[in-house]
């Protein structure tokens, strides 16, 4: 059996785009994705480490009830433009980024390793499913995670979704970026949110995620919805998970 650290690395190997093959568990060449067989409802009978998938802890969630208000301080965003590649890894469209760009939690600095996106929304607020949403994934040195998630509704252009999507692969891959992009582009002005406690939203499902779900929504058109369902093929988001006894702050 894994450790949850073990697992929590593996998920980040995923979420990196470390391991190669779309839906391939490192080492052990198992399948997983959205529809059939091997979609939601069956990940964690497709192997001991994804286990986790039936936590009671997971994510995503629909933000509704159980909120609690809570004092909490504002989000520290450090970002620098790292954004040197993006990759088609088989489930989402993904940026990696080189170090330098951070965020402070709890006093704790974590590092931003890369940026994808789910369409539809994987999240809910308030029973509200969202075009689109970004999930911008940092580990600090531990390897613990934060997840900073960021709806998209149907309007005007973003730059760095353009800049993005513009250069990634139909197929299965990775391409250079001619400019190194700053996620900064993907964040509202305002930057009140939401906080739980979930996990990672594909398999192994390693819990113990710090999930910050910003309130403000951003805007893509609908050309560029449109562009990244006909890259990806298919819808890429996990169902809404049960809350069970966990409290939202905001």
């Amino acid at each position: 059996m894994q450790t949850k650290q073990g697992m929590i690395s593996v998920g980040l190997a995923i979420l990196s785009g470390v391991a190669s093959g779309a839906g391939e568990h490192p080492g052990h060449g198992v399948h997983w994705g959205y529809q059939g067989d091997v979609g939601p409802a069956y990940w964690a009978s497709l192997q001991p480490e994804f286990s986790a998938c039936l936590g009671k802890n997971q994510s995503p969630i629909d933000v509704a009830a159980q909120r609690v208000a809570a004092e909490m301080n504002p989000i520290r965003f450090d970002y620098e433009a790292g954004g040197y590649e993006v990759v088609n890894n088989g489930h989402t469209l993904q940026v990696n980024m080189e170090p330098g760009s951070t965020i402070i939690v709890d006093g704790i600095r974590f590092d931003l390793k890369q940026f994808h996106f789910h369409s539809p929304s994987e999240n809910h607020i308030g029973g509200k499913s969202y075009p689109l949403e970004a999930h911008l994934v940092h580990a600090d040195e531990q390897g613990s995670l934060a997840v900073v998630a960021i709806m998209f509704e149907q309007g005007k252009d973003n730059a760095i979704v353009g800049a993005a999507w513009s250069h990634a692969p139909t197929r299965q891959g990775t391409n250079a970026l001619p400019s190194k992009l700053s996620a900064s582009g993907l964040l509202p002005e305002k930057r009140a949110y939401y906080r739980y406690s979930g996990s990672l939203t594909t398999p192994p499902c390693s819990e113990g995620v710090r999930w910050i779900l910003l309130k403000e929504p951003m805007t893509v058109t609908g050309d560029q919805l449109a562009a990244f369902r006909k890259t990806v093929g298919f819808s890429n988001n996990r169902p809404v998970q049960p809350i069970n006894a966990r409290s939202i702050l905001e």
